[in-house]
């Protein structure tokens, strides 16, 4: 790179940061948060007694898993209007996010929960406590141990999708460098430095969650 283009890369690296904390990582937050509240609801209508809730749960997921996210955040952004229902750029990715996450991350939680010995499940409800109170004190905690590694790696997975609400206009990391790469021509440097930004994130939570599993098995330990 000739001199004019490390310029550029040094004057863009504010900008890009501030695409990044205030764009990629709310945006980030915000999904999975909601994803992960619609992931339980889901994963626990998946393991209901009632025929209906199971079968809504499953076509939820299939949906989900079948369908490109692209495709499903062009529909909310893009397809919804056409019924009233007009979103704005950033709203539109959250919802679009939090109901991937939630379709992916329900199997976690109920494959995690299926971990859990059944016999413990029986005793809480033998000994009276009803079904929220067992699944509050005694499933979801240990399942949390299960269900952390892969649910580490669906956050992971969710900072680098964010680059696709650059699609609907949202201005996040991958947003900011194609404004600022567009004038200049300069994209390699411009998306090699958004790269790494992306990079440093996922860095950050691998090293997280690294803390968080070793937490979680030491509490067993004990």
């Amino acid at each position: 790179m000739d001199q004019g283009t490390w310029q550029l890369v040094l004057d863009s690296l504010g900008p890009l940061l501030s695409g990044t904390v205030r764009g990629t990582i709310p945006l980030t937050a915000a999904s999975f948060a909601l994803g992960l509240v619609l992931a339980l609801l889901v994963a626990l209508m998946r393991l209901s007694s009632i025929g209906v809730l199971r079968a809504v749960a499953r076509f939820y997921v299939s949906i989900i898993r079948g369908t490109p996210l692209l495709v499903q955040l062009f529909l909310i952004y893009y397809a919804l209007p056409e019924f009233g229902a007009t979103w704005d750029p950033f709203p539109s990715a959250v919802v679009a996010f939090s109901l991937n996450v939630g379709g992916y991350a329900s199997e976690v939680i109920r494959s995690a929960i299926l971990a859990v010995p059944r016999g413990q499940t029986e005793a809480a409800l033998t000994i009276g406590m009803g079904y929220a109170t067992t699944m509050r004190r005694i499933v979801l905690p240990q399942a949390a141990r299960v269900a952390v590694p892969p649910l580490s790696n669906t956050l992971i997975s969710l900072v680098k999708d964010t680059s696709l609400a650059s699609s609907i206009q949202v201005v996040e990391l991958l947003r900011k460098a194609s404004e600022i790469a567009a004038p200049t021509y300069e994209f390699f440097a411009l998306y090699g430095v958004a790269a790494v930004y992306y990079w440093v994130v996922c860095l950050v939570l691998s090293f997280a969650q690294t803390r968080a599993e070793t937490r979680l098995n030491k509490h067993v330990a004990r």
